[in-house]
């Protein structure tokens, strides 16, 4: 989920992590197991004077099957499913909005499955997975044309972003 927000103009950092589970400082290994209750997820900082939280919304939307309950492309599991986490009544507010032009778009046959949650402690995953695809360019591509994400937002947004 990071080239997308790293590309848009008035994202000023992304930061790889994982958040909405009970467990403190979480690592990899935890958290892929599953165990934890955490979803892997991304920190966005932005300058709401060049972008808004809407946009950001509306970006994240167009990169996620959002109505694959079960986690994502061929990531499986409850760390892998989607949410937007808010940290304001004005977020809650855009996301739903957001959320609910979607459901009203009729793209979808299926419901809407992300949900939108409080956001609670957000844990900065490993150094190793920070900007992985800019580190690991030929995997990280290799793994968004295998596991279908690549054909799933062509064909679903006509554009991979």
């Amino acid at each position: 989920m990071q080239p997308p927000f790293d590309k848009t103009e008035g994202v000023l950092s992304t930061l790889v992590g994982y958040t909405g589970g009970p467990e403190v400082d979480p690592t990899y290994p935890q958290v892929s197991s599953g165990a934890t209750g955490h979803r892997e997820a991304i920190e966005v900082r932005f300058d709401a004077q060049k972008v808004t939280y809407r946009a950001l919304v509306d970006l994240f939307w167009k990169n996620i099957n959002p109505t694959d309950a079960g986690g994502q492309f061929a990531d499986r599991g409850h760390q892998y499913t989607t949410a937007i986490f808010v940290s304001s009544d004005r977020q809650r507010h855009e996301a739903m909005q957001s959320k609910q032009a979607l459901e009203l778009s009729g793209k979808f046959r299926e419901p809407i499955a992300t949900p939108i949650l409080e956001a609670g402690p957000f844990y900065p995953a490993e150094d190793y997975h920070q900007a992985y695809y800019k580190k690991n360019y030929a995997h990280y591509n290799r793994y968004r044309i295998g596991s279908g994400r690549q054909g799933y937002l062509e064909r679903t947004w006509g554009t991979a972003h």
